[in-house]
């Protein structure tokens, strides 16, 4: 067997085919449960309804039938298939008139879409006998990337260690025939090693860096304490109360606003216990009592129900409720444009904020995000007197087009929802 000494260069070509085999392996071992929760959750859960239908076991059911691409097609021309298609035309109604973000290749690769969907068809676990009971059956993503790193580090241990056998079974081949050899470099001091060190720490460093920068400011999750424990789940979810009868400035102006106490005081003067609703849980699955959280309205708004009559609203004062979802103050966002031009839902950005009691951040409302979604919604054009919006009836151009069919869709894209000034000022 010959033996060869490594060199600089085999050591560099090495560190790079393992380099980029980890990389190969991280993208093919798409976490579909992550692109779930970032590119859908805040419109589907995979188990019950929501602003769009549950999505387990979707690619099984009609009209895909288990053919990826009638679903990768849905997925490509929803707003072309939701005005022509009979089938997405009834799901547009069943779902109040809802339409799903249309996502092309850029936005949601293929094989994100096919992760995507092997965790949307991950079945219901049964429960085991004498085990705790059922749950959902994550995926197992994270646990592979885990694994594969693993294995790729003990390959790369094994190939350094058989390079310096390689070097030791030469020196002992030299010594053998007389051949007189420098003493081979120690690990430590060996230039190619340093080199290849240095250059996958400050890889792996300017990663980390450029993950954590991103990230900054962004609050995906923040779910604060309330002073008072308010239940949209009871509220919104239960007795269907209208998001605009409480942030009614919604409709009309840039905030959605934070309604006042008086408003409160609308219902809970006459609602003054609660006793006939759910059970109440805090996140950490305490209970937590409806009617104390009523009476700390009662003394927000100097209420005594024994004597209604007495109130004098003028002497409320304002509950410090916590803010939640934040936008930096060089970006302009205008709740009117969306919900009263737009007609988007509000569980679009705040995810089913009828199913929760204590809410959260659901998007990550950067901006990768906001562009996605000018990308790829189609805006309700005033297409003729009966049906769309008046609000977009000085776009002369794109109604001729749409008219002649030279366009099928107009999107906010098209009316310079990608243009920096939309947004910033």
């Amino acid at each position: 067997m010959i033996f060869c000494k490594p060199t600089g260069k085999r050591l560099t070509i090495l560190a790079l085919i393992l380099f980029l085999s980890t990389s190969i392996i991280s993208v093919s071992a798409q976490d579909g449960k992550a692109l779930f929760m970032s590119k859908c959750a805040a419109c589907h859960s995979l188990d019950k309804d929501m602003t769009g239908p549950a999505l387990r076991g979707i690619i099984d059911k009609a009209p895909y039938n288990g053919d990826m691409a009638k679903m990768s097609h849905w997925i490509r021309n929803v707003n072309k298939l939701v005005a022509t298609d009979p089938h997405y035309m009834d799901l547009k109604a069943k779902f109040g008139g809802s339409v799903m973000i249309q996502f092309d290749e850029s936005a949601l690769p293929e094989p994100e879409l096919e992760a995507i969907i092997k965790y949307t068809s991950t079945p219901v676990a049964t429960p085991t006998p004498g085990g705790g009971g059922g749950g959902v059956t994550e995926p197992q993503g994270n646990n592979n990337v885990l694994i594969f790193g693993i294995i790729t580090l003990i390959l790369a241990v094994i190939a350094l260690i058989l390079m310096q056998v390689n070097s030791n079974l030469k020196k002992m081949s030299d010594d053998a025939e007389g051949i007189s050899r420098p003493n081979p470099v120690p690990f430590y001091k060996n230039k190619a090693y340093i080199a290849i060190f240095i250059l996958l720490a400050s890889t792996i460093f300017g990663y980390l860096v450029a993950k954590g920068a991103i990230g900054l400011g962004r609050q995906k999750n923040y779910q604060p304490v309330q002073p008072i424990f308010y239940s949209h789940k009871v509220h919104a979810g239960i007795n269907q109360i209208n998001c605009l009868y409480c942030h009614g400035s919604a409709w009309e102006s840039k905030t959605a606003g934070i309604p006042s106490v008086n408003i409160c005081m609308n219902c809970h003067k006459a609602v003054t216990d609660y006793t006939k609703g759910p059970k109440l849980y805090s996140e950490d699955g305490k209970e937590v009592d409806g009617t104390a959280e009523i009476a700390k309205l009662y003394k927000a708004a100097g209420f005594d129900p024994k004597s209604p009559a007495s109130w004098d609203p003028t002497k409320a004062n304002s509950i410090e409720w916590v803010k939640i979802h934040n936008l930096p103050d060089h970006v302009y966002f205008n709740h009117s444009q969306h919900v009263n031009a737009g007609n988007v839902q509000c569980q679009t950005c705040h995810g089913d904020i009828t199913a929760m009691d204590e809410v959260k951040q659901v998007s990550e409302l950067s901006m990768g995000w906001c562009v996605n979604c000018h990308r790829n919604t189609n805006v309700n054009f005033n297409y003729d007197s009966t049906k769309g919006n008046k609000f977009y009836s000085i776009y002369e151009k794109f109604h001729k087009d749409f008219k002649n069919k030279k366009m099928d869709s107009i999107t906010v894209k098209d009316i310079g929802g990608l243009e920096c000034q939309k947004c910033h000022y």
